[in-house]
């Protein structure tokens, strides 16, 4: 897949007659998700990074196609194997006026390991052994080996001041105390499932942000999102939901903005000995774990027909998926072809498997985490019910799924995953790779899967500065990773934006962020 980024325009003549109010110094964004806290060092979730990068900025940014650029780091470089100096941007000030220096970039990566939030972000300073500041504007890092991927795992790591201290948590940042950043917008208030309400930094060290005043107003609801657009409540949405895309299409009042994503619905079977959920046969609990079987993942696979649920559950607004990474990027292999869609040979391998009747199993999912969850969460348990399967789905808020699938309560489950930084080690290091503390791999492996023969390919393309090497080994673990069935990807998403006709200019991201600092007014 080539991720695309496109806007879609409408009538010249609503264009013009809708310039008056592109003038308006304020902007009120309606957004599925907003964060859970304001800390930004609580979760990994897109929609919190989303949120707070208006105040808090990292050390290394990215670009709409998740291209590194500089951020507070103006520039990074290896010294020797173990070993990355980054220069830190001069003249930057904290929204309380206090200087920004490599004290505070050092507090920030230190911290991340005591923040003990729902799904933690040690996933993005896995390979850090130690940091050290060599003078207020050069940050030295030490790697546990060596780490090529530093930089893009640091398009994750947002920089607090070191001056709030290691016992800061939720409360402070919620209530706006410890909410000091050096981004866009200054932190106003914050209402959980709510309104996050900013102002602009007028000190901000980059382009200045058009808008005085944002809101990110979060509304879950797809239905209620369309309609506060449609009344007025709100001048921006996102997720626009696939039923009314073409009606929108058709609005002059409204102007559409697509772009492919990076977000990909994954299976995860559970192949633990003993199920988080118990699996029945004809009421009974089986003995052992059927996904253990790589013949019952397979016939899982088959029987998912990856076009109809881009063409018709999406509504087009997708792409078959055949591993956990769009085309294009940094370990995505050409070798993996096509999931094909053959119901016949799923029942003959799970007959071979033992389960000629199939077997009854839960499957849950995230409902309004991306565009999409729910109903195709739906969709499969239909389409393995045509294999024989009896299936219990469920698509719950992730408020709820998240810290319940991290406690690994279920058996089977469905949620989207984007490769954030744009290369393999991010994705299959924290998805796939058996479960490594010591090493921070495997953080977010709920399976219980672990190949050693996947463990040494990858670790190996870990620790290989060569770049065209480190691509084999990272091509080579997919490959292992895909045929082994370690996941099961389904869908590539595509994201769809709405504002009204002639507001804003408006340039979609392939990961899905509504940046209001990058959103300007039509002139």
């Amino acid at each position: 897949m080539t991720l695309k980024l496109f806007r879609v325009g409408v009538a010249a003549l609503a264009l013009t007659a809708a310039a008056p109010a592109a003038m308006a110094a304020d902007l009120v964004i309606g957004l599925r998700a907003g964060p859970d806290s304001i800390d930004p060092h609580w979760s990994t979730l897109g929609s919190q990074a989303e949120a707070l990068r208006h105040v808090f900025d990292t050390l290394v940014d990215v670009d709409e196609t998740l291209q590194l650029k500089p951020g507070l780091a103006v520039s990074w470089e290896p010294v020797d194997d173990t070993t990355w100096d980054f220069k830190l941007r001069e003249g930057v000030k904290f929204h309380d006026g206090s200087d920004f220096t490599a004290e505070d970039a050092k507090f920030s990566i230190e911290r991340i390991p005591a923040v003990t939030g729902p799904m933690p972000m040690t996933l993005y300073t896995k390979y850090v052994e130690s940091v050290e500041v060599i003078d207020d504007y050069t940050l030295r890092v030490h790697t546990k080996g060596i780490a090529p991927a530093l930089p893009n795992d640091f398009t994750r790591l947002f920089v607090v001041p070191s001056e709030i201290g290691m016992d800061a948590r939720n409360e402070e940042f919620n209530s706006g105390e410890a909410a000091i950043g050096t981004g866009p917008y200054k932190f106003v208030s914050w209402q959980p499932k709510g309104d996050m309400v900013l102002s602009r930094n007028a000190d901000y060290w980059g382009e200045a942000p058009a808008w005085d005043n944002v809101t990110r107003r979060e509304i879950p609801d797809d239905a209620a999102r369309v309609a506060a657009l449609r009344s007025g409540q709100v001048d921006m949405i996102n997720y626009v939901p696939a039923s009314d895309v073409i009606a929108m299409e058709n609005n002059s009042d409204v102007e559409l903005f697509k772009a492919d994503s990076i977000y990909i619905l994954n299976i995860a079977p559970s192949v633990k000995d003993e199920e988080p959920q118990p699996i029945k046969v004809n009421g009974q609990e089986v003995d052992g774990n059927p996904l253990q079987d790589l013949r019952v993942r397979k016939a899982m696979d088959l029987a998912i027909n990856r076009d109809v649920l881009v063409n018709v559950v999406l509504e087009g607004l997708g792409t078959p998926a055949t591993q956990l990474m769009p085309e294009g990027f940094f370990g995505y292999s050409d070798k993996l072809e096509a999931r094909p869609y053959d119901l016949e040979q799923a029942k003959a391998l799970l007959t071979e498997a033992g389960y000629p009747d199939g077997f009854e199993i839960d499957f849950t999912c995230t409902n309004n985490r991306v565009p999409g969850d729910a109903v195709v969460c739906e969709a499969l348990a239909q389409m393995w019910s045509r294999l024989g399967l009896t299936v219990n789905a469920q698509a719950l808020n992730g408020t709820v799924f998240f810290p319940a699938a991290a406690r690994e309560e279920y058996t089977m489950t469905m949620s989207a995953w984007g490769t954030l930084t744009g290369e393999a080690a991010y994705t299959y290091g924290a998805l796939v790779h058996t479960k490594d503390a010591e090493k921070g791999f495997g953080n977010f492996n709920r399976t219980g899967y672990s190949n050693p023969e996947f463990d040494r390919v990858f670790g190996e393309g870990t620790q290989t500065l060569d770049e065209d090497a480190r691509r084999g080994l990272y091509e080579e673990a997919s490959v292992i990773a895909m045929e082994d069935r370690a996941l099961i990807p389904t869908v590539i998403l595509q994201s769809v934006w709405a504002a009204k006709s002639g507001l804003v200019d408006f340039l979609p991201r392939t990961d899905q962020e509504t940046r209001a600092y990058a959103i300007t007014p039509v002139e």
